[in-house]
């Protein structure tokens, strides 16, 4: 099971940039990440190298941040994957919050990386039906 890192920041030039140089400074790398907006704030939700030294790091910076358990599905780069998979989840009457696009270092395969109510159950469930769960 994966970690996220999410972030609450201003929605202002800059910032973005500042949240990476921090973590640059740290070595800690980005394996994944999407950013939602809004008028004043948005969300960063971030894979990375060290997710508790990332929120230390960040909130010692003045980021609000929180931990969240997620689910990464290695796919298949092929039409009708992601397909595949949401009708699987949808056959379990599984709802799906959100997805966000990564990829696995090293094969290079898509990573969808979920999240959802149950992350657990849904995890078991995505193993039971021979999915690649990391």
């Amino acid at each position: 099971m994966l970690k996220q890192v999410s972030i609450y920041a201003e929605n202002k030039k800059g910032t973005f940039q500042n949240i990476t140089s921090l973590l640059q400074k740290e070595n800690i790398n980005i394996l994944g990440s999407v950013t939602n907006d809004s008028t004043e704030y948005g969300v960063v939700r971030m894979i990375v190298s060290d997710t508790e030294k990332t929120i230390r790091i960040l909130e010692a910076s003045g980021y609000l941040c929180k931990s969240t358990h997620i689910i990464g599905v290695e796919m298949a780069d092929e039409v009708g994957s992601l397909n595949h998979l949401l009708l699987e989840l949808l056959d379990g009457n599984i709802n799906v919050d959100y997805t966000y696009l990564c990829f696995n270092r090293d094969t290079g395969m898509p990573v969808i990386i979920l999240h959802t109510e149950d992350i657990f159950e849904v995890e078991n469930h995505l193993k039971a039906k021979g999915f690649a769960v990391q």
